[in-house]
């Protein structure tokens, strides 16, 4: 399904888009599906044929994970293996698939900072092209998860090169994402915090990953709570707030009626504090050497002075739990009960999904799909608020972005 779902959204993007809308007059969010697309047809086989290959070395009597094939001028026989052979076709998954989760997130969230900061987005190509440089770095940084199964340390040194590489594009879209909040007339709708809010855990979980990166730190910290704590910030807590940030802000679009915003506030603010007060703290535990995985630790003394902070970050667990169980009941009870959008266009965005009725019917337009004459983020240009991309372009009017 992943297979063919990646090939479905590739093909209609480059195939099936409306007239005048070229390349580089799409949005950003379908950048980001396109190349998560491209991620998905190219790792998910890889995942699929190491996993057959195993069901054929367990059950068949192959040998394609077999550590040598001759010890001592001695054929093994066909028992045992080489799980780093096999990890290495899982990870040639597994790290790709930590950017197809956030790919869409950042695409989203480039949307929604745009429209919210009433700017353009900053470096528009500049954002492409570090969506396109993170695809390909995502096939080369798998073997980073295998610093400590017996990988050649030479190997590793490579992957540390191309681990720490992956950090430029990353830091390039940070930066355009500060700078188009910079100085522009913001406002603070949820989608709008879960947006910002994104960027924060991005950046914190981000710079932890430096740490991992490094073979010889990773030594020390590998299995810890500290991979914990950087894995969830950076890609569980901060890939969910994308996700939050495209609800709340398509939710209008998606049912006509807007999600309650004094909840969506409360779900915001508890779970961006919960989420640092339940991750932060591991860092140090990892730092300390508490391992992950272990259901008690009361076996390791010097682990006990951890005790009362780990209750914390269970109670904490818990709250941060519950307000999820209160967007789910904003989300449904706002399908049927919330209040009504009376406008076509309530954030006053550009893009074409905002050209449809309020409540879109088969095929979202009721006649031909807009023509598009411009790129998708003219706001605050020419002393107007916005401009969308179905108006076409004015005699004198610039069209450099």
């Amino acid at each position: 399904s992943s297979l063919l779902g990646g090939l479905n959204y590739i093909a209609t993007i480059l195939n099936m888009r409306t007239k005048g809308m070229s390349m580089t007059r799409m949005p950003l969010t379908m950048w980001a599906i396109l190349f998560t697309a491209i991620l998905g047809v190219l790792s998910f086989p890889v995942l699929l044929s190491g996993a057959i290959l195993l069901l054929f070395d367990r059950n068949l009597g192959t040998s394609f994970y077999l550590s040598d094939i001759v010890v001592n001028g001695e054929i093994l026989p066909n028992e045992g293996g080489s799980a780093i052979l096999f990890q290495h076709l899982f990870w040639f998954l597994g790290h790709p698939e930590v950017y197809i989760i956030l790919l869409p997130a950042m695409g989203m969230v480039s949307e929604i900072l745009s429209v919210n900061s009433r700017k353009p987005i900053f470096g528009y190509m500049a954002m492409i092209g570090s969506l396109f440089a993170i695809t390909i770095l995502a096939f080369l940084v798998w073997a980073h998860h295998m610093f400590v199964t017996g990988l050649n340390p030479f190997l590793g040194a490579f992957f540390v090169l191309l681990t720490l590489l992956i950090a430029v594009p990353s830091a390039i879209k940070v930066f355009n994402w500060l700078t188009t909040l910079w100085r522009g007339n913001i406002r603070f709708p949820p989608g709008m915090l879960f947006a910002i809010g994104f960027v924060s855990l991005f950046i914190s979980g981000g710079l932890t990953g430096l740490f991992l990166g490094n073979s010889t730190i990773d030594i020390h910290l590998h299995d810890t709570k500290f991979v914990v704590a950087h894995f969830h910030i950076v890609m569980g807590v901060a890939s969910m707030f994308g996700m939050f940030a495209g609800i709340y802000h398509w939710f209008p679009k998606m049912f006509g009626r807007y999600l309650n915003h004094t909840l969506g506030y409360i779900h915001f603010w508890v779970t961006i504090i919960g989420a640092y007060l339940i991750f932060w703290p591991m860092h140090y535990e990892g730092l300390a050497g508490v391992p992950r995985r272990y259901l008690d630790l009361r076996g390791w003394h010097s682990f006990n002075k951890f005790d009362d902070l780990n209750k914390m970050i269970t109670i904490v667990s818990i709250i941060v739990f519950a307000m999820q169980l209160m967007f789910v009941f904003n989300f449904f009870y706002s399908i049927f009960k919330g209040r009504k959008v009376r406008t076509q266009n309530p954030w006053g965005s550009n893009t074409l999904e905002w050209t449809t009725p309020i409540r879109p019917g088969h095929g979202n337009w009721p006649g031909e799909i807009p023509e598009v004459h411009r790129w998708p983020y003219d706001y605050g240009k020419d002393g107007r608020d916005f401009i969308p991309q179905t108006e076409p372009v004015g005699a004198n009017e610039s069209q450099e972005h």
